[in-house]
């Protein structure tokens, strides 16, 4: 260790030579930071994680008849039998599919209609394919949505996998506030627009039912009790001509309860040819029941028809009626197609709204539109796996700024200096260097972009204490040197950076052999990466910035101790 110890004080003893490891040190700090802003690293919640299963909702516009959701599932099914790695599909048709992770908040228990049905597909074991679930559905969205969305106009088509992390309604969500329901249908329209046309995001949905005319058939009592019918007679006769009953039970021995036997006419029966009015006068026309007296009476005659419009769904959050609007990303982190969409919703909606800003509250992304004719106001909130990101780095920054400070005061305790504390802070801090880069290195060798996520800052975390700890081996062992051998303080500093470079170096592999394990993780990853990336960052930082540093500080300027030192010139004089 020799040469290593020259090679130090070679450089402490050199002011052009500190001043390049500081400009150097410094350079390297911020041009890691610039990775975020130029997007040679990004940050993401947690990766795509490769699952043995993935599902597809489509949502036909409301109103539309089973046959037609069911034609554009077909559709899907076709193409997705096409793909060898699929080992079944399950379709369930005017419902969602039995409660899985991904439809927690999603709402599948919820859906009850023929305009919506779900599709479960089920993969062989992730351990022996070679694509990953997440980028099947890169590769096969764009396919299915241009072949089959076209079956029905307006049908959405939404590919869904299960998330790595906490269950959210999806990873970019805008609610839309307001009074009046139908502006706020039309801003919400508006929004979705707006997230079409930013590149990243897929799967744009309005969760907000259209509105249809439908018809209600009314049995006229007066009508039916002249006719000598009876109600229940003609609502039998009304189910049976287009939903079918139940007309009788079966027993079994080998079923506890009775068998209900399902009466249903076939579809050329029961299907319209036109969706108008006459048509429906006309099957009821051909509808005739017989009465007390044994004649025939028309249904048409007994019955009225009604225009009416639909009932849409309406959604409440907080007392405060709203509409969502959804999208999901393509392989991208959510954070930057948030600041596109924002800047363009904020640019659309100044021409006929005054926009009032969050600022740099908790909810700094959020925004309230005022109508400067009627000054109705509206709030757009973000939620869904975006907010999550946002919180969880802002929550996790918080915990490291106050690692940082305990840190800080423990170290001014012991040593009694600021400046000494300040050093081993700094030298923890610079770690950062190695985490950014060594996700910016990992993201060569994966085929998808390798995320900086919330294991990578915990990993960044866990570093302070490593790189805090070889700071102070190196501050402890050249003031031991300085104050009971005598030593200069630059020969103290050079022997201490040479004597711990071993033990730094063997904490430093055994921690990067340790955390070779969770590199290939999909979701450890980063946790992994960060630590190999800033430990090794950690030593230079401690074998190299570190002593510059301490050379540099007066309060490393310890006076020698000799504790016999003055029983010897007793001795000498007497």
């Amino acid at each position: 260790m020799k040469k290593f110890e020259s090679f130090i004080y070679d450089i402490l003893d050199n002011k052009s030579k500190k001043k390049l490891v500081i400009t150097l040190t410094a350079a390297a700090f911020f041009l890691a930071l610039l990775m975020f802003p130029t997007k040679l690293v990004r940050a993401k919640m947690l990766p795509g994680k490769s699952d043995n299963t993935f599902s597809i909702y489509i949502d036909t516009p409301t109103g539309s008849s089973i046959e037609q959701t069911k034609a554009v599932s077909d559709c899907v099914i076709d193409f997705i039998k096409q793909e060898d790695e699929v080992m079944n599909i399950e379709l369930f048709l005017g419902q969602g599919i039995p409660l899985d992770y991904a439809g927690l908040v999603k709402g599948t228990s919820m859906k009850r209609n023929e305009n919506v049905s779900e599709i479960c597909v089920n993969l062989t074991d992730k351990h022996h394919r070679e694509e990953p679930s997440f980028l099947m559905v890169q590769r096969l969205r764009p396919k299915i949505q241009e072949e089959c969305s076209s079956l029905t106009k307006g049908t959405s088509i939404k590919f869904i996998e299960q998330p790595s992390g906490p269950p959210t309604m999806a990873s970019i969500v805008v609610e839309v506030h307001g009074d009046d329901l139908e502006k706020i249908r039309g801003l919400a329209v508006e929004v979705a627009d707006v997230l079409s046309q930013t590149e990243g995001l897929v799967d744009i949905d309005v969760m907000a039912d259209e509105e249809y005319e439908r018809y209600e058939l009314i049995p006229d009592k007066d009508k039916i009790a002249r006719s000598g019918l009876g109600v229940d007679q003609v609502n039998n006769i009304i189910y049976l001509a287009f939903e079918g009953m139940v007309i009788a039970h079966k027993n079994s021995q080998n079923s506890p309860d009775q068998i209900p036997i399902f009466l249903v006419l076939d579809n050329s029966s029961k299907k319209l040819p036109l969706s108008n009015e006459d048509a429906l006068q006309s099957k009821l026309s051909s509808l005739n029941l017989m009465n007390k007296q044994g004649m025939m009476v028309s249904l048409s005659e007994v019955v009225t028809i009604r225009k009416v419009k639909s009932n849409p769904m309406i959604m409440h959050k907080n007392l405060s009626r709203m509409i969502n609007v959804i999208a999901e990303t393509d392989m991208v982190s959510q954070v930057y197609p948030l600041l596109d969409a924002r800047s363009m919703m904020l640019e659309k909606f100044e021409k006929e709204y005054i926009v009032t800003t969050a600022g740099l509250s908790t909810h700094m992304f959020d925004f309230t539109l005022e109508d400067k004719k009627t000054h109705e106001k509206f709030h757009i909130f973000w939620d869904g796996e975006m907010k999550v990101t946002l919180d969880t780095f802002r929550d996790l920054g918080a915990a490291f700024i106050t690692a940082l400070i305990l840190i800080f005061l423990l170290l001014v305790i012991y040593y009694k200096s600021f400046v000494i504390s300040g050093m081993v802070l700094l030298g923890s801090f610079l770690s950062l260097i190695g985490v950014i880069v060594g996700h910016w290195v990992a993201n060569w060798f994966t085929s998808e972009t390798f995320f900086l996520t919330a294991t990578s800052l915990i990993g960044f975390i866990a570093l302070i204490g490593i790189s805090s700890r070889n700071s102070l081996l190196l501050i402890d062992f050249a003031k031991s040197l300085m104050e009971m051998e005598g030593i200069k303080k630059r020969r103290a500093i050079a022997i201490a950076a040479a004597t711990r470079a071993k033990p730094i170096a063997l904490t430093a592999v055994a921690i990067i052999l340790g955390s070779a394990l969770l590199a290939g993780d999909p979701v450890f990853g980063g946790l992994g990466v960060a630590l190999i990336s800033g430990t090794v960052a950690a030593v230079f930082v401690s074998l190299l910035f570190i002593p510059v540093l301490m050379d540099n500080a007066k309060s490393m300027d310890f006076e020698p101790v000799h504790p016999f030192e003055e029983h010897r010139n007793i001795s000498i004089t007497k």
